[in-house]
């Protein structure tokens, strides 16, 4: 394989409009800028939700009923599989004890522990939340979940 047997994928090698080049062209006078105004000239950029003089679009839909969003609970989530590489048998496992060992990273927000990978060691576990399989996992290897208030 040579320089000379790499060739470009097809359609890719486009020549540009060639415009401002003669009205014979087709684009030739404004170039198909139209007539006067910002968007004839250069560096000009039209926002996306513009619609000129039509009323926008997120002006038109009703904003109405009442949005959760701000008021949910957003756990950072921690597996089992990843407390089994980064904490020892017996260990007394808190937010602070994760922060410590890079698995969350904030203290203040609430931690839920999920059950991916597997657990062979006692540990003592200190959480806002467990789910079903991680509960399960815990308990099976000797170990204690506590659901902090």
């Amino acid at each position: 394989m040579d320089i000379s047997s790499i060739t470009s994928k097809g359609g890719s090698d486009r020549r540009p409009k060639r415009v401002g080049r003669g009205e014979g062209s087709g684009w030739g006078k404004t170039c198909g800028r139209g007539n006067k105004g910002c968007g004839q000239r250069s560096g000009w950029k039209q926002r996306g939700l513009r619609e000129g003089g039509q009323m926008p679009t997120f002006r038109r839909i009703p904003k109405r009923g009442f949005s959760n969003f701000n008021f949910t609970t957003r756990y950072q989530v921690v597996n089992v599989g990843a407390m089994e590489t980064a904490f020892a048998a017996n260990a007394h496992v808190t937010s602070e004890s994760l922060r410590a060992a890079g698995l969350i990273h904030s203290q203040t927000e609430p931690v839920k522990v999920l059950g991916e990978g597997k657990l062979g060691k006692k540990l003592t576990i200190d959480a806002a939340a467990f789910s079903e399989s991680a509960m399960e996992k815990i308990k099976a290897a000797g170990g204690e979940a506590r659901i902090l208030s």
